[in-house]
C-alpha cells in the first residue's frame, strides 16, 4: 500500500527511500520500518551498531528565569535541582478533565544555562502524543518568565546504539569531543562536534544497548547520518528501522506509550516509581498517583517467556487455567533469545516470576512463563 502524500517526514526520508527502506505511516510520519530484515538489524545492534532515525520524536525547548519552578510543576519528576547535562525520564501529565491521565513519557534534560544565567530546558516526547503536549503545555504557560518552542521541524535526531556505537561517534570527532562524549554517564547530555557538525549528545537509547543519540539542526542530518554510516559498516554497522527499533526495546523490557503505558495507567503498577517523584510535589494528578502507590490494586506489568518462537501480540488472552488473568500489551520473537517473549498487564496473583501461564495466541493456547523483566540485558548476556 504507498504510503500518503500527506505525512509529516523527517530530513532523511530520501535516504531511507533510495536505500531500501519499506516506508510505513507511523504516527503521521513517512518512516521506514525495515531495510531488508528485522532479525538482522536487531541482531546488527546487539552486535555491532545500529543506526535509527528518530527525528519523529518531538523535540521541545525551554527557557527563561521561571522554565525550572514551571516545568517542575507540570512534570513528574523532579526538574528542580537538574544538574547541566543531567537527563531524566518521566511522564507529562494532565489533570484538565475528569481524572488526570498520563498524556506521554518523556525525557527531560537541562542543557548550558543562557548567557543572562537563566536556565535552558529540553524535552522529548513521543511523535503520536507531540500535539497534545504542545497545546497542553502551551496553555498551562505563563505570561512572562519562560520561553517555550517546538523545534521539531528544525532539528534532526539520530540513534547510535550497540556495543561500537561510542567507538563509531567518538572517531568522527576531535579528540577533546570524544573524550568528552566518552566521558558521559548514562543519562546524561553534553555537546560536541560530530563529523564536523554541532550537535547535542545524550547517552540515552531505547534498545537496552550502550549508545547516544545526537540532535542536530535538520540541514546536517543527511550529512551526518551518511558519515556515521560510512564509518561503521565495515564494522558491522546496519541501518535500522522501527521494526528493529521494537524488538530491541521488547527485549529490554522498555514500555512503550499506546502499549504498556496509557492514559489510565498507574505508574507503579507497569513498574514506573522512578518517574513519579511524590514527597513534597504537586503536579498534575499527584494525589491521585499517590493514593494508588499507597494502596494498590489492579493488574500490573510482567514479562511472559513463550516455549516456542510462535509471538502473541498486543491484545492476546493470557489465562491460568480456565480463567483469564490478563492480556499482551506487546510480544514478538526475540532474536537474540531465539524464542517469543511478551509484556502483559495480569492480575497479582498470577505475577509471581515462574507462574506458568498461557497466552491466546490465534485461538491456540501457547504455554509461557512469568520471567522478570527484562529479558535481556547486555552486561549480563555478555559476561
Amino acid at each position: 500500500m504507498p504510503v500518503s502524500s500527506t505525512l509529516l517526514e523527517t530530513p532523511l526520508v530520501g535516504w531511507h527511500a533510495a536505500h531500501g527502506g519499506r516506508m510505513v505511516d507511523f504516527a503521521g510520519w513517512r518512516m521506514p520500518v525495515q531495510y531488508a530484515s528485522i532479525v538482522e538489524e536487531h541482531l546488527a545492534t546487539r552486535r555491532a551498531a545500529g543506526l535509527f532515525d528518530v527525528s519523529h520524536m518531538g523535540r521541545l525547548t525551554i527557557g527563561g528565569a521561571g522554565a525550572v519552578d514551571w516545568l517542575e510543576s507540570l512534570l513528574t519528576r523532579r526538574v528542580s535541582g537538574i544538574e547541566i547535562g543531567r537527563v531524566r525520564y518521566t511522564l507529562v501529565t494532565s489533570d484538565a478533565g475528569d481524572r488526570p491521565v498520563v498524556l506521554d513519557d518523556a525525557l527531560v534534560s537541562r542543557d548550558t544555562d543562557a548567557p543572562d544565567g537563566t536556565a535552558r530546558l529540553a524535552l522529548v516526547v513521543n511523535a503520536s502524543n507531540r500535539e497534545r503536549v504542545v497545546a497542553w503545555l502551551t496553555s498551562r504557560l505563563p505570561k512572562t518568565g519562560v520561553t517555550f518552542a517546538d523545534r521539531t521541524f528544525e532539528t534532526a535526531m539520530i540513534a547510535v546504539q550497540g556495543p561500537l556505537a561510542m567507538t563509531i561517534v567518538c572517531g568522527l570527532c576531535k579528540p577533546a569531543d570524544a573524550t568528552r562524549i566518552q566521558s558521559l554517564g548514562n543519562y546524561r547530555a553534553t555537546s560536541a562536534m560530530v563529523a564536523g557538525h554541532p550537535a547535542a549528545v545524550s547517552r540515552t537509547g531505547y534498545t537496552g544497548e550502550d549508545g547516544v543519540e545526537l540532535v542536530v539542526d535538520a540541514g546536517a542530518a543527511v550529512s551526518l547520518w551518511e558519515a556515521i554510516h560510512a564509518a561503521g559498516e565495515s564494522l558491522g554497522l546496519r541501518a535500522c528501522g522501527l521494526g528493529a527499533r521494537d524488538t530491541l526495546r521488547l527485549e529490554a523490557g522498555m514500555p512503550l506509550y499506546g502499549h504498556e503505558l496509557r492514559e489510565e495507567t498507574d505508574p507503579s503498577a507497569i513498574g514506573l516509581d522512578l518517574a513519579v517523584n511524590l514527597e513534597g510535589r504537586s503536579f498534575p494528578g499527584a494525589g491521585h498517583y499517590a493514593a494508588l502507590r499507597n494502596h494498590p490494586s489492579g493488574r500490573v506489568r510482567v514479562g511472559l517467556r513463550f516455549d516456542s518462537k510462535r509471538s502473541a501480540r498486543e491484545g492476546d488472552a493470557v489465562m491460568l487455567g480456565e480463567r483469564q488473568v490478563g492480556v499482551v500489551t506487546s510480544g514478538s520473537f526475540a532474536p537474540t533469545l531465539g524464542t517469543a517473549v511478551a509484556m502483559a498487564m495480569v492480575d497479582r496473583d498470577a505475577a509471581a516470576p515462574g507462574t506458568m501461564l498461557d497466552g491466546v495466541i490465534r485461538d491456540t493456547r501457547q504455554p509461557a512463563t512469568v520471567t522478570p523483566l527484562p529479558f535481556y540485558q547486555r552486561d549480563k548476556q555478555r559476561a
